[in-house]
C-alpha cells in the first residue's frame, strides 16, 4: 500500500519559504542535530544486560522531526565533526579520535546510522498507521545492526560480533524504540486541518 507523502513535522510546524531564510532555518537545524547526537553519545543509562546510550533515540527523533533530507544532513555533518577529529562519537577522546576512530571496530554502527536515518526521515514523510510506523523504526534499527555486526565481525569474528554487539543492547534499543515512537505521536501529531502533500 503506498502511503500518502506529507510534510514532516518540522516543515509543519516550522514552515519557512524558500530562499536564503530556510539555508538558514537547514543549517540551524543541522547543527543542532549534531550538538543533539553528540550530547545523546555521552549519557550512559543504567540498563539490563548493559548501560545504554540515549543516541539511537535521539538519531530517530531528529529523523522523525526532520524528514529524509536534513536528517541525512545531520547525519553526515556528524559523522565529519567526528572524522575531523571533534570529541562527539561515545567514548571520545578516550577510545581515539579522527578517522581512525570511524575504521575501528564499532565503525560500522556509526556507518548505519546515515541508513537509519534515511528510513526513519523516509517515514516522516508519509501518513503511517503506529503499526506502520514501529515497523518502519525496526528496519531503521537494523540497518544500524547490520553494518555495525558485519565491520565488527572483521576484528573479533562474527560469533563474537553477535555476542557482544548485538544481543546485549536489543533490549535496550526496543525500549528506546517504544519511547521514541510514544513520543513521536504525541510531539509530532498532524495538527487538525492540514493539508497532505502528495506529490512524488
Amino acid at each position: 500500500m503506498h502511503a500518502a507523502r506529507t510534510l514532516p513535522p518540522v516543515d509543519r510546524f516550522w514552515p519557512c519559504d524558500t530562499g536564503r531564510t530556510r539555508v538558514l532555518r537547514a543549517l540551524l537545524l543541522v547543527l543542532t542535530g549534531t550538538l543533539i547526537l553528540t550530547a545523546s553519545a555521552k549519557i550512559q543509562v543504567p540498563f539490563w544486560p548493559v548501560p545504554m546510550t540515549l543516541q539511537t533515540a535521539a538519531l530517530f527523533l531528529i529523523a522523525l522531526a526532520y524528514g529524509r533530507k536534513l536528517a541525512l544532513a545531520t547525519v553526515t555533518l556528524y559523522l565529519l565533526e567526528g572524522i575531523y577529529g571533534l570529541p562527539v562519537f561515545a567514548g571520545t577522546p578516550e577510545r581515539g579520535l579522527g578517522l581512525a576512530y570511524l575504521l575501528g571496530p564499532t565503525g560500522g554502527y556509526l556507518v548505519g546510522f546515515l541508513l537509519a536515518a534515511g528510513i526513519a526521515g523516509w517515514a516522516a514523510e508519509r501518513r503511517m498507521s503506529t503499526v506502520a510506523l514501529l515497523l518502519a523504526l525496526l528496519v531503521a534499527t537494523a540497518a544500524i545492526y547490520l553494518p555495525g555486526v558485519a565491520w565488527l565481525a572483521r576484528f573479533v569474528g562474527l560469533d563474537d560480533a553477535i555476542a557482544f554487539g548485538a544481543a546485549p543492547f536489543l533490549l535496550g534499543d526496543l525500549v528506546k524504540l517504544l519511547l521514541v515512537l510514544a513520543v513521536a505521536r504525541l510531539a509530532f501529531a498532524r495538527p487538525a486541518g492540514s493539508a497532505v502533500d502528495r506529490s512524488a
